[in-house]
């Protein structure tokens, strides 16, 4: 983790622990991560705070062999493209879930784990990532 990243970290607790995005009230259209205007609906439309479905499916996966900064000793780890439910799309960690059972349109839900602990203030930052049903 980046020294300096921790109150970055405390301000995304309801994007990292609830999976929270947002909903706009008129269009039922919703966005993970929350967004601050609508792209289609512009500032006039009214976004409400939501938690996203915990469950999806694999549309698209790697498996990563040489880790960035951070990462270099967890690998190898799959790195995949999820559409929950809602048909909302993100980028996720597959955990927990051996390697023939990670394929496009496997069936995932969202789990909750370390993210990184390597902070000057000892702080453990955790969050979402997912693992084959």
């Amino acid at each position: 983790m980046v020294q300096g990243s921790l109150p970055l970290h405390w301000r995304k607790y309801p994007e990292r622990y609830r999976l929270e995005g947002n909903k706009n009230t008129e269009t039922g259209e919703e966005f993970f991560p929350a967004r601050v205007v609508d792209p289609k609906g512009g500032r006039k439309a009214k976004l409400i705070p939501k938690e996203m479905p915990r469950e999806g499916k694999i549309l698209s996966w790697t498996e990563v062999f040489v880790g960035p900064l951070g990462f270099e000793y967890e690998t190898p780890y799959f790195l995949a493209i999820i559409e929950l439910s809602n048909k909302v799309r993100l980028l996720t960690q597959i955990v927990d879930s051996e390697k023939g059972k990670v394929k496009i349109g496997t069936k995932v839900k969202k789990v909750f784990r370390k993210i990184a602990d390597e902070h000057h203030e000892a702080a453990i930052a955790y969050g979402y990532k997912f693992k084959v049903i």
